[in-house]
């Protein structure tokens, strides 16, 4: 491996790690020794990158910091085609056309050789189930999650009898034949999962839910992990 490489798969590392990590686990995760470890974030602080901690207590990438020129092996030129395919199939109209666009921004700065990779991708995306009725509205769903706003709906279950609720929307999953809402349910005073296709009418409010979201989700993933334990034990 290039010492460019190994410089920009530290960066990496660094980034997916919201806490300080220690240089034994960065040399264990690259393959490296400890010294090459502390000698490649001098060389990155010195190129502009703000990496905090030192030796014996962990590092840690301060956000903000931005990629120079970008820079892609040919899997991760593979997995952005073919992450970006898939969501302009299988998305939404708005979501697709952001997934095109993005990929065109990205095309525009690599060089010739990655740019070749990009355009002769062979990997395809079949063509999924039409959009559902009601599925129209991900794209304010969406927005209502951004915003952390709660929304009011009007939902039938799988017997078709209607009830009206009020959620708060925390996360939106793309299944291959459904899109689903998943929520806190205010009538059921609970975490619940709304097919989108099943909302029959919705209104995003002025009044953001009172937890943040990123609480919600931890909340619902905790929920989710005990059920699965649950049902391993059965």
């Amino acid at each position: 491996m290039s010492r460019a490489a190994r410089l920009l798969d530290l960066l990496q590392v660094l980034r997916r790690h919201k806490r300080p990590v220690s240089g034994a686990s960065l040399a264990a995760e690259l393959g490296v020794s400890l010294r090459t470890i502390y000698r490649d974030i001098e060389t990155l602080k010195s190129q502009g990158a703000a990496i905090d901690g030192e030796a014996g207590v962990g590092f840690v990438l301060k956000p903000g910091f931005m990629l120079p020129p970008l820079m892609f092996s040919e899997e991760e030129i593979e997995a952005l085609v073919l992450g970006s395919r898939w969501v302009a199939e299988r998305a939404d109209l708005p979501l697709g056309r952001a997934a095109r666009n993005a990929l065109a921004k990205i095309a525009a700065v690599l060089p010739d050789d990655l740019k070749d990779g990009l355009d002769g991708s062979t990997l395809l995306v079949g063509a999924g189930a039409p959009i559902a009725a009601g599925e129209n509205e991900l794209p304010r769903i969406r927005d209502a999650i951004r915003r952390q706003r709660k929304l009011t709906i009007a939902y039938a279950d799988v017997n078709g009898a209607c009830s009206d609720r009020v959620i708060w929307p925390i996360a939106l999953a793309f299944f291959d034949k459904a899109r689903v809402v998943v929520a806190w349910c205010e009538l059921r005073n609970d975490f619940r999962n709304f097919r989108a296709d099943r909302i029959i009418s919705l209104a995003v409010e002025a009044a953001a839910y009172p937890k943040r979201r990123a609480v919600l989700m931890r909340d619902w993933q905790a929920r989710e992990g005990i059920r699965l334990r649950s049902r391993l034990d059965a």
